[in-house]
């Protein structure tokens, strides 16, 4: 059972480096070590679609952001990606996402983007993490803006998320282009939850300004400027991302904002960025500026 669940990873780690190619499923098959015909067969059986569905989602989506963010034409982008026509790419793309390729392209609006998950190697994200490893620290400044939100009812991280909203939302909020380049997850302080229950969101950060189209179900709240203290981990293994969690969380425990003059902030939310292996976990935790500090010498003001 592992070994197939290594081998549909191998094939999704293949996809994802050849995604601009052409794929077959021999070379799935050849990434896998194993025949073409089982190789489709576990595949279908751990992802619930074929490499050719999950091949042509990938691609429509990443074309889907080159259209949102580039200059470029539909026939560029559908030749890039390697669709075999003009035509077979625009009829590929209104059934996926509803709307015409140029149309996007002209006037984005937010689209279920396909956001594969992962199959994880156990055997991998059992691997030690125990050698000493840095966490850095630095301090951020967020502008005021908005954040588009699909809340939950009892979420109180990922994975009650998940099972009460979908863990397909994210491909809607990556489509959405946000201030700071990716979707984001919350944990709302007690004055943002709606129920009090939810403290676990998923959103996208946009301008103060927005006036782009919100998706039915999602709503949109104001935040402040605020100060944030950002911890980053390590780069990881993508097996191992549980472990650079816990890393970050207990850094946040351990670390004493005081030191460089700020306090906890509970009325701004910690924002959690998706782990991604190559840059390191990262979490941005609210702090506030304790006025009576002076920072020149790392003392309070005399009373």
């Amino acid at each position: 059972m592992e070994e197939q669940r290594k081998a549909v990873r191998k094939m999704q780690d293949y996809i994802n480096d050849h995604i601009f190619e052409e794929i077959t499923i021999g070379d799935l098959a050849k990434a896998a070590s194993f025949s073409p015909w089982y190789a489709r067969r576990i595949f279908i059986k751990y992802l619930d679609m074929t490499p050719a569905v999950y091949i042509r989602r990938l691609k429509l989506s990443k074309s889907a952001l080159r259209l949102r963010d580039e200059s470029c034409q539909v026939l560029e982008v559908a030749l890039d990606m390697g669709f075999g026509s003009v035509d077979g790419y625009q009829r590929a793309f209104r059934r996926e996402f509803g709307v015409n390729p140029k149309e996007y392209a002209t006037s984005p609006i937010p689209v279920w983007l396909f956001t594969p998950s992962f199959i994880i190697d156990k055997e991998r994200s059992e691997s030690d993490m125990s050698d000493i490893r840095n966490v850095f620290i630095q301090v951020v400044e967020k502008p005021a803006h908005k954040v588009i939100i699909k809340r939950g009812v009892n979420a109180t991280e990922y994975w009650s998320y998940c099972d009460e909203v979908g863990c397909d939302v994210w491909g809607l909020l990556t489509s959405i282009k946000s201030i700071s380049g990716e979707p984001v997850c919350l944990f709302l302080p007690k004055e943002l939850r709606n129920p009090v229950t939810n403290e676990y969101v998923q959103g996208v950060e946009v301008e103060t300004d927005y006036k782009g189209e919100i998706p039915e179900g999602f709503e949109v709240i104001d935040l402040p400027a605020s100060t944030y203290l950002l911890f980053r981990g390590e780069p990881f293994a993508e097996e191992n991302y549980e472990a650079a969690i816990r890393e970050i969380w207990d850094a946040e425990k351990k670390y004493n904002p005081e030191f460089i003059g700020f306090k906890w902030d509970d009325t701004n939310p910690r924002i959690q960025l998706e782990p991604k292996g190559e840059r390191g976990y990262i979490e941005l935790v609210p702090v506030k500026k304790i006025e009576e500090y002076l920072g020149c010498c790392g003392s309070f003001c005399d009373e």
